[in-house]
């Protein structure tokens, strides 16, 4: 801790020195963010800011609807947070308004070392945008019973393995309506997560989606990527064919409810989610037999994905405390802070050495390995590229477009929102 100390003194001081602050002053720092007050006091608590004479923290906890407005009106009265707590799609379109930390303050290499893969979407050239502080990565939960009463002792592992199950475990009444679904993909409206499943696809299809190119974020949605078919297009065909009523594989329409609705009423055999789903799912039908997995890769990668929801902490601009911002960042991701985030939040670490210890639980522990696979992209506008993914997909499974034609126009609009 004496050592920690030391290097977290030394690090206010660089930054001091690079702002043209005073090393020796107090700051009452005020933090924004949409995580539960909770769980912002057990962290902070279990951190060195805990009796720190020094620096103080406010925690002012936002309803995520309003935080955008709010952040915006506040920081035009010059009444702005000195730190955010960003879920990692709001970070991009927010980045104007962010301090980057300078590599010479966090070293790239250390950063890498320290955090799971994910966090690297906020690599930027100058420095650091964002510090990772939770993740949320995507789960399959498996409904116990259907499996059992259709004799399949195990859920899939590839994707390829859900086919056979479709034929199996779909059952339709004389109108040739679903009654039971295997899987919820295919449409947009009625999936719960519909745009971060299909995200998920398209990233363990092989596309980032959107990259860094210098300066600039551009979109990397159709390219083929030396691929005989590009990423995006078996991807999507992958996806939309589950709500083709011609398709072999016809398990899913929009006339059905929303797939969570489905699941909790035991009409669902897998359902697709974030680790943070699992209590309200036990909450809301607490007879549901069900267990939870790992989300289906595809075979014959370079390595397994999935999608993880990250929340991190960045420096505003407007701060007048930078340096006591960026120390008081560094002590919320310590390791005894971070346990105590867990702890209420029952969600994984960010740091990789605290991931190398395994929980015994089996939720967490298929929480953990999830985190260390999981990983994101740069979304330019949430609100925006849901409702562009969703048009994609309705074009297609509609007749409205082509495939080609719903990708190509999916990338223009991509592009000019990145612009």
């Amino acid at each position: 801790m004496i050592l920690f100390g030391f290097f977290i003194v030394i690090g206010i001081t660089v930054f001091a020195l690079s702002r043209d602050a005073s090393s020796g002053s107090s700051a009452n720092l005020v933090v924004w963010g949409t995580i539960e007050e909770s769980a912002f006091n057990a962290l902070s608590k279990a951190s060195t800011l805990d009796g720190n004479d020094l620096i103080t923290v406010t925690y002012v906890q936002k309803d995520p609807a309003d935080f955008n407005q709010d952040f915006i009106e506040a920081l035009a009265e010059g009444a702005g947070p000195d730190i955010v707590i960003l879920r990692d799609d709001f970070v991009h379109k927010n980045s104007s308004k962010l301090f980057t930390i300078p590599y010479k303050n966090m070293p790239e290499g250390t950063f890498k070392s320290k955090f799971i893969e994910e966090s690297e979407i906020f690599l930027t050239k100058e420095g650091v945008l964002a510090v990772p502080l939770m993740i949320d990565p995507m789960v399959m939960y498996w409904n116990r019973d259907i499996f059992t009463n259709n004799l399949v002792s195990q859920p899939p592992e590839y994707w390829d393995q859900v086919y056979p199950l479709v034929e199996k475990m779909t059952k339709k009444d004389s109108g040739g309506n679903v009654l039971q679904s295997v899987i919820a993909l295919g449409e947009s409206r009625n999936i719960t997560n519909s745009k971060d499943i299909l995200a998920m696809l398209l990233l363990q299809a092989g596309t980032t989606i959107t990259s860094r190119s210098g300066d600039k974020v551009v979109s990397t949605f159709n390219l083929p990527y030396d691929l005989p078919v590009p990423p995006s297009d078996s991807a999507i065909s992958f996806y939309t064919q589950f709500s083709n009523p011609t398709s072999n594989y016809y398990t899913w329409n929009r006339s059905l409810p929303t797939s969570l609705n489905m699941f909790l009423g035991g009409n669902l055999a897998m359902y697709i989610g974030f680790a943070s789903e699992i209590f309200p799912i036990q909450q809301k039908n607490s007879n549901l037999n069900f267990n939870v997995t790992y989300v289906p890769q595809t075979r014959n990668t370079a390595r397994k994905t999935v999608f993880g929801h990250m929340y991190t902490m960045s420096i505003t601009k407007q701060s007048k405390n930078v340096a006591s911002a960026f120390a008081a960042i560094m002590a919320l991701t310590e390791v005894p802070a971070l346990e105590a985030l867990e702890t209420v939040t029952s969600l994984p670490p960010v740091r990789r050495d605290m991931l190398a210890n395994r929980p015994s639980d089996a939720y967490r522990s298929i929480f953990y390995s999830s985190a260390l696979i999981s990983r994101s992209w740069i979304d330019p506008e949430p609100t925006a590229t849901t409702n562009l993914f969703r048009d994609m997909i309705e074009g297609i499974t509609s007749g409205k477009l082509r495939q080609f034609e719903a990708i190509s126009r999916a990338n223009a609009e991509l592009s000019s929102l990145l612009k």
